[in-house]
């Protein structure tokens, strides 16, 4: 019985990697070049905050969002890992270090998780076109290895909540520049440069990270959204999108009890 799951498998396995190694090839070819062309912001790795009108908005929110973090932090054994909700990022994660709260992923929103954290949930309200955003919590030790995301069309943002004190200890690497986290600031950075994390600490690093589309003329507004319903076809975000939803049935029979 077990054989012929396996090999009923072995094929959809095949399909999952050529169309994902398509995927990227064509959002890092022509697509890519072209995204870059239309931006209207700098295509650098990190991107300052005066380009987007309402992040000082936002991040006067930083505080309730920290408290709201540190009560789902109580239930840390009952987060989901990172590759848990994502089986595609298990080469980069295959740990319980990185541990996540979903609030807005994959095209769909967590009405509980949005519940939980209300004003978490309030506060992202005010980002322009947001398409993902969740709880990033990295525990002590924790090294996420090289990286790069997939698609020019959108921008990565990072909330710093609770940063451990020796924060030159815990930082990221983003294409050559050095991001290192102040609890209560942004950083917005463009994630299709190849970055790397260390949490070389004896603490927790958590912030709110979220994607949101990048402001871009009309034609690259086009196809980027284009390119983003076609990922929405593939089994990356509809697996994804099953974990999620199993998930919350379970957190929200343990939250309940």
């Amino acid at each position: 019985m077990n054989e012929s799951v396996n090999v009923a498998e072995k094929p959809k396995g095949r399909r999952r990697k050529f169309v994902k190694k398509l995927g990227k090839k064509l959002l890092r070819g022509s697509v890519f070049n072209l995204l870059v062309k239309q931006s209207l912001v700098p295509n650098d790795p990190v991107i300052a905050n005066e380009h987007f009108p309402w992040a000082e908005e936002f991040r006067t929110h930083w505080e309730k969002i920290a408290r709201e973090l540190d009560e789902q932090q109580k239930n840390r054994d009952e987060l989901p890992n990172f590759q848990d909700i994502s089986p595609d990022q298990y080469r980069i994660s295959p740990d319980d270090k990185w541990k996540t709260l979903v609030f807005i992923g994959f095209g769909e929103r967590s009405e509980l998780n949005c519940e939980l954290c209300p004003e978490t949930a309030a506060a992202l309200e005010l980002v322009p076109e947001l398409e993902t955003a969740f709880f990033s919590i990295l525990s002590p030790g924790k090294h996420v290895p090289r990286h790069r995301g997939v698609t020019k069309g959108m921008v990565r943002a990072h909330l710093g909540l609770r940063v451990p004190e020796k924060s030159s200890d815990c930082w990221m690497d983003c294409g050559d520049e050095r991001i290192e986290w102040r609890a209560g600031e942004l950083v917005f950075f463009d994630d299709t440069y190849p970055h790397a994390v260390w949490n070389n600490t004896d603490e927790y690093r958590a912030v709110l990270l979220f994607d949101f589309e990048r402001p871009m003329k009309p034609a690259g507004r086009w196809v980027s959204r284009l390119m983003i319903r076609l990922l929405r076809t593939t089994a990356y975000f509809k697996d994804a999108q099953r974990n999620l939803r199993e998930w919350e049935k379970r957190y929200k029979k343990f939250v309940q009890h």
